[in-house]
């Protein structure tokens, strides 16, 4: 294969940096005297996301903003802890298939979405993997009608980690 004066030279463009008149390489923006202030652009833009996110999907009306307000609250770390301490840290969903599967993530079972009144009910949470959240969350939007631009149903609460993880298998 015959080689272009494109693959062989290296792309370059002036830093960003205003007043520099280096060559920045390898795609970078900055040359190599100004790399800090790319790791700073870095973290705006990270930052910038993150609000953007924060402000779309979990403060996208007040009763997101509410649920999401309070997983911040003393109320929930303290829940949090004793549900952790209860399952012993293991997927309670994955324990139903006779799977052992550490996890931290506290999850509700009917999601507060549904019932608000059960946020704070131990008896509504229990330990979740990553794995079966996302089949249960996929799940509670079919089931519940829960998730971003969908219309609650009025269907009977499952209450039974047994029962939701039979069910998020299918």
């Amino acid at each position: 294969m015959h080689k272009t004066w494109r693959d062989v030279m290296p792309r370059v463009k002036q830093c960003r940096k205003v007043g520099c008149h280096s060559l920045a390489t390898n795609g970078r923006a900055y040359c190599d005297a100004h790399q800090d202030l790319e790791e700073a652009d870095r973290n705006r833009h990270d930052k910038y996301m993150t609000q953007r996110y924060n402000k779309q999907i979990r403060n996208r009306d007040g009763t997101k903003r509410e649920q999401t307000s309070f997983y911040r609250t003393k109320q929930w770390v303290e829940l949090r802890k004793v549900v952790l301490n209860r399952d012993s840290y293991l997927c309670q969903y994955c324990a139903v298939h006779g799977r052992v599967t550490p996890a931290k993530v506290v999850d509700h079972i009917v999601p507060i979405e549904y019932d608000t009144d059960r946020k704070a009910d131990v008896t509504n949470l229990s330990v979740i993997c990553g794995r079966c959240h996302s089949k249960k969350t996929a799940w509670e939007q079919h089931y519940y009608g829960t998730g971003q631009q969908q219309n609650k149903k009025k269907v009977p609460e499952i209450k039974s980690t047994g029962a939701i993880a039979k069910l998020i298998e299918k």
